[in-house]
């Protein structure tokens, strides 16, 4: 079963009657109007295999003037409101919003002539699905224009960036999306899913990268065959240069001329930190994460490190595979990453002109009811399948018309359609106000914020420091902590917490839910008002 909806045929609605100025700011799906916008941008496709036109290129589109036409605009400034109106007419199918009154449409110019047109059409990403779609819209509504004779469409893309790059490890501040594949549990084809999905992206002209979390048993050494097979690291700037298969950025620790490693829980955590966040992956739009078997120290590290956009859940027919993929699916849940898609691996094969399923069928479809994950993809058993993850060249690059590979086409549609979105939603900001001497809590979706008194939540740490794990016996006493003590610096740790660091020294994670539950816990007063909640 697959679940994945096209987008639809046409883009074409009535033209708006009133348009918002075109710099407004509104919902987006593929494209972008976020911030100042650069005089030109580029966008910089490095797919590696035979892949639609690229974002940067232009399309032209002439036509010859008809002898009855006669020009129906006097200036620029008509010309400009003309080809507006005839653009608000594209929709964004993913938000219902058009483009022009999103602020889509940059770079407008029309010649003296009046009988020219250019413009360019920004994406958040050069991998956007229907950017094609767009293109050639555009290019039909305005060469409909009366007085055109010539149209010229530019498609380009945002540089990659995180949505809180300054709070970031170096390594890390280039990227725009991470993306989990994960399953909890071993032998489900999580790699498979993984290397896949990474090449698609970059099918659809993504820059891509790969990193293989399994310090264990690291799958992507196996699974790619790049001509450099160890990293190597800058001498001057002491970051890791990743190596690279088909234009596509990785860095595992099989690649570190190690194998696969003996070691203990906090050493591998360490060595996935520096894998990750010191590697000099350079500008990215999606970072492929390879997660290990499990939800242990290492899935945390990640989630803390990295501020993690979306996870996709590999999972098999049978229902121990659900009982473990379920426990991976809460775990994500409570860092606050979004799953937005389920694999189902080895469903079901075809012989004899019959479809069986060896494995019996329901895991994928109780994951997608019980946890409301929307996407279903089905993947058959395929001994092509299985095969490239030994010969070292993904299914999709050997197949690219495949089976196969249209379902990984559908699965990398809707990771880029989800990330867009996911993008758009304001996460919990926590800041320290040094005038009042507060901690301020910004909700999402919301105008309010809260304060909360810095002695409140330091006194409220729940880690093992503070409280006894086996006894639950509060080790920090409320004497312990000065009520004028104030914190160092507070900084975003993933997408569910912050990390304070306080005067002493200490260093403590702090939970969205938990700081909101304070609030309501210790009642305390609204931004509006000048008091403090005291502890």
């Amino acid at each position: 079963m697959q679940t994945f909806h096209a987008a639809p045929a046409s883009f074409l609605a009535p033209p708006a009657p009133h348009l918002l100025p075109p710099g407004a700011t509104a919902l987006r799906g593929c494209l972008s109007a976020k911030g100042p916008v650069p005089a030109a941008v580029a966008s910089r496709s490095r797919a590696c295999f035979p892949s639609s036109r690229r974002p940067s290129q232009r399309r032209r589109c002439s036509r010859a003037a008809s002898s009855g036409a006669v020009a129906t605009v006097t200036s620029v400034d008509d010309a400009k409101k003309d080809v507006l109106v005839a653009l608000s007419q594209i929709i964004d199918p993913d938000f219902g919003t058009d483009i022009v009154s999103c602020g889509f449409v940059k770079d407008l110019q029309i010649n003296e002539a009046l009988d020219e047109v250019s413009f360019r059409l920004e994406l958040t990403t050069p991998a956007c699905p229907i950017k094609d779609e767009f293109e050639q819209k555009a290019n039909e509504v305005v060469a409909a224009l009366p007085w055109v004779k010539k149209v010229e469409v530019t498609m380009s893309a945002q540089p990659a960036q995180p949505v809180y790059g300054g709070d970031l490890p170096e390594g890390l501040q280039k990227i725009s999306n991470i993306i989990a594949v994960s399953s909890c549990k071993g032998g489900v084809g999580k790699s498979t899913v993984a290397v896949n999905l990474a090449y698609t992206l970059a099918g659809m002209g993504a820059r891509v990268g790969i990193f293989d979390a399994d310090v264990f048993g690291p799958s992507l050494p196996t699974m790619v065959s790049p001509q450099n097979r160890l990293l190597v690291m800058n001498p001057e700037s002491r970051s890791i240069l990743p190596t690279e298969y088909l234009g596509v950025k990785m860095v595992s620790f099989g690649f570190a001329g190690q194998g696969r490693a003996i070691m203990r829980g906090p050493m591998v955590s360490g060595v996935i930190n520096q894998l990750l966040t010191t590697t000099d992956w350079g500008e990215l739009d999606y970072l492929v994460i390879d997660m290990p078997p499990g939800t242990g120290d290492i899935h945390l590290t990640l989630c803390q490190v990295a501020p993690l956009t979306a996870a996709v859940i590999v999972t098999t027919p049978q229902k121990l595979a659900f009982i473990d993929v379920a426990k991976g699916v809460r775990m994500f849940s409570k860092l606050k990453v979004p799953c937005v898609a389920v694999v189902e691996n080895m469903c079901y094969f075809d012989a004899d002109g019959k479809r069986y399923y060896p494995f019996g069928q329901g895991s994928g479809t109780q994951v997608v009811e019980q946890f409301g994950i929307p996407h279903l993809f089905d993947l058959p058993i395929r001994p092509t399948l299985s095969a490239s993850g030994d010969t070292g060249i993904p299914e999709v690059v050997a197949d690219p018309q495949g089976d196969v590979a249209k379902t990984f086409q559908n699965l990398g549609v809707c990771v880029v359609q989800q990330c867009a979105k996911i993008r758009q939603q304001v996460s919990t900001a926590v800041s320290y106000d040094r005038s009042i001497r507060a901690i301020r809590v910004k909700v999402p979706d919301s105008d309010e914020e809260f304060l909360l008194h810095p002695a409140t939540v330091r006194r409220n740490d729940r880690s093992a420091q503070s409280v006894d794990e086996w006894t639950g016996e509060q080790k920090i006493q409320y004497g312990d902590v000065p009520d004028d003590i104030e914190p160092e610096e507070i900084r975003p740790m993933g997408n569910y917490a912050v990390s304070i660091t306080w005067p002493d020294g200490f260093s403590q994670i702090a939970p969205y839910d938990q700081l909101e539950m304070l609030e309501r816990v210790v009642d305390a007063p609204r931004a509006a008002t000048p008091a403090v909640a005291s502890s």
